[in-house]
């Protein structure tokens, strides 16, 4: 307390606010001492004077924080800032209650050991000195209800009275709208200065100084918390908050599809190659392509230089077949139904294994054997196939067979001999029989297949050991037909080289190659068990040729042979294949069955020009 001198109220932090800052109402320096009898006898130095004790003009419950302190008439008239009406000074009299030294509330300033209301905040007096480092940072917003509008301010209340009716003056609080701002002047409304004609009046006084420092002190809040959460910033309206929502969802949709889009590429693409990595899997390197010479590969390349592929055209048709080298003169062997088609005049084309093309012109050909020899001229680097020898073939030895199937060059398939000695004719589309090929054939499973004719057939050795002639097709009745359009059934059929090496000697010698014959002609017609000699001849001479080797032998005609050197004949053509596996002038020994009894006799093989 102040020991009632009458210099006014000392600052101190908890002394209780007035309107201009004295501790006085306004006017109270004007208005004579009303002597007042105390209520009791309290000591000259702790009972402030009369004057000292005159109670305030009442102010306003709500006066807004930034509202600027203006004069106020004694008579009580109506503030110029509050709009309410003042009430004029309290009669003399006795106090109301005993003073209280240490200025507790309600009737003293407020303290520290005050109770706070929920969300009002004390008011310092004028010249507070607030505590250093007491108060947090100022609020951001004007206190709201946390949707941006200003909360209502709460209705004013009577202020309490004593018992003459007098006002008393408890300690204005202050609601979270009148909580003084960070500046003492608001911005849309600048304070006049003071000494200004509004802050005159008929009693000026100072108007009261408010302390940015005490406006950030809030002693039973956490420092730096605002009153209430703030609201959105003046000007923008809550609806702009869906707004920016809606544009938020639109964003995050927008991204999500096309997440949506990457994910499924990488997806496609780890399906596809397996992984977001390259993969490498283990391999072997390469090897200097070496193979043993008894392989199917070592076989093929010690072979294929020396295969070359015919294409044949004539006046009526054409064909393609296969041949081989036989010499460095370039006579290629082949067979006689792939050179056919060319007749006198066509043309002969070679196409070897590197590519190389060539004309070619034939040599001679046979239809009894189904061989025939072509050359090509000017050409170098040849490299003849060697032959083999037929006799040494056994069945099951493994071969190769190497052409140009369907027009695919430089096919290789491999297999075993399946048969020999296999009594195989072919032809015959003229009808008068001088087309008709008689061979003693090696039966290969080798795939064979049209235009592998005149191919050669070759050993482990890469020896020829036959000329790839004839196929069994699955839809034939008649049996095996030379270039027959079927595919391989595992049944293919050579001409034996043996034969062919000695009918090609003789064609590349004379253009034309000779037949054993032993001067008979066979009932073709015959059912029975072997070939039955006939009656009378083609043209109506002896079935058996005077003079000939048969004759010789003491063959008669109505004799059934019967076995060829010790080899069971079961058919005219079949005799004719026997005979013609040999050379002319080799001696046979046949057996025969004449009037139910068996003979034997040998006869010396005789020559005849073929066609």
């Amino acid at each position: 307390m102040d020991d009632g001198k009458p210099t006014g109220p000392q600052a101190k932090w908890w002394s209780r606010p007035a309107a201009d800052g004295t501790g006085r109402a306004p006017g109270a320096a004007d208005r004579a001492d009303d002597a007042r009898p105390p209520a009791s006898t309290p000591t000259p130095s702790d009972t402030p004077m009369a004057a000292d004790r005159e109670p305030a003009a009442q102010v306003p419950d709500a006066v807004p924080s930034q509202a600027p302190a203006g004069p106020s008439e004694a008579s009580g008239g109506p503030d110029e800032h509050g709009g309410q009406e003042i009430p004029g000074p309290r009669p003399s009299g006795p106090p109301l209650h005993e003073p209280d030294e240490y200025s507790t509330p309600p009737y003293g300033g407020p303290g520290p050991w005050a109770p706070a209301p929920p969300v009002q905040r004390p008011t310092p007096a004028h010249g507070t000195v607030v505590p250093p480092g007491a108060g947090g940072p100022p609020p951001q917003y004007a206190a709201t209800n946390g949707a941006g509008i200003p909360a209502p301010a709460p209705a004013p209340q009577p202020a309490p009275a004593d018992a003459d009716g007098f006002p008393l003056s408890p300690p204005q609080p202050r609601t979270p709208a009148q909580h003084p701002a960070p500046a003492v002047h608001p911005p849309h409304a600048p304070q006049p200065p003071q000494g200004s004609p509004e802050h005159q009046g008929p009693h000026p006084s100072p108007a009261p100084q408010r302390h940015s420092q005490w406006l950030q002190y809030d002693p039973w809040g956490a420092p730096g918390q605002p009153l209430t959460r703030p609201g959105p910033p003046e000007g923008v309206e809550p609806g702009r908050r869906k707004k920016r929502r809606g544009g938020a969802f639109m964003g995050v949709l927008l991204l999500a599809l096309v997440a949506g889009g990457i994910g499924g590429g990488v997806g496609a693409y780890i399906e596809r190659n397996g992984g977001l990595t390259t993969v490498e899997l283990p391999q072997a390197g390469r090897d200097n392509g070496d193979r043993a010479p008894e392989s199917v590969a070592g076989i093929a390349a010690s072979a294929l230089p020396s295969v070359v592929t015919l294409h044949v055209s004539g006046t009526a048709e054409s064909g393609t077949g296969t041949g081989f080298v036989l010499d460095g003169q370039g006579h290629i062997l082949t067979n006689n139904h792939v050179v056919a088609p060319a007749g006198s005049s066509g043309d002969i084309t070679v196409t070897f294994s590197s590519g190389e093309t060539a004309s070619a012109e034939l040599v001679g050909k046979d239809s009894g054997y189904d061989l025939a020899v072509v050359r090509v001229r000017g050409v170098s680097g040849l490299k003849p196939l060697p032959l083999g020898n037929s006799d040494n073939v056994q069945v099951g030895d493994p071969v190769v067979a190497i052409g140009a199937p369907f027009d695919l060059s430089n096919t290789v398939t491999s297999g075993i001999i399946s048969a020999k000695q296999r009594p195989i004719t072919a032809g015959g589309e003229k009808g008068d029989g001088s087309d008709i090929s008689y061979v003693d054939a090696l039966q290969t499973d080798a795939p064979i297949n049209p235009g592998n004719s005149g191919g050669p057939l070759v050993d482990n050795q890469a020896h020829v050991i036959g000329i790839n002639s004839a196929i069994r097709a699955a839809d034939s009745a008649r049996g095996p037909e030379a270039g027959g359009q079927s595919g391989s059934i595992g049944l293919g059929f050579a001409i034996p080289i043996n034969q062919g090496k000695r009918v090609a000697e003789e064609l590349i010698s004379t253009g034309k190659a000779t037949h054993p014959v032993i001067g008979v002609t066979l009932d073709m017609k015959y059912a029975g068990d072997g070939a039955k000699v006939g009656t009378k001849g083609a043209d109506g001479t002896p079935a058996v040729a005077k003079d000939g080797p048969a004759a010789k032998a003491g063959i008669k005609s109505g004799d059934v042979i019967t076995q060829v050197e010790g080899q069971r004949v079961h058919s005219g053509e079949e005799l004719i294949v026997k005979i013609r596996a040999h050379r002319p002038g080799d001696d046979l020994d046949l057996k025969l069955t004449r009037g139910g009894e068996e003979r034997t006799v040998t006869l010396t093989l005789g020559s005849a020009s073929g066609g």
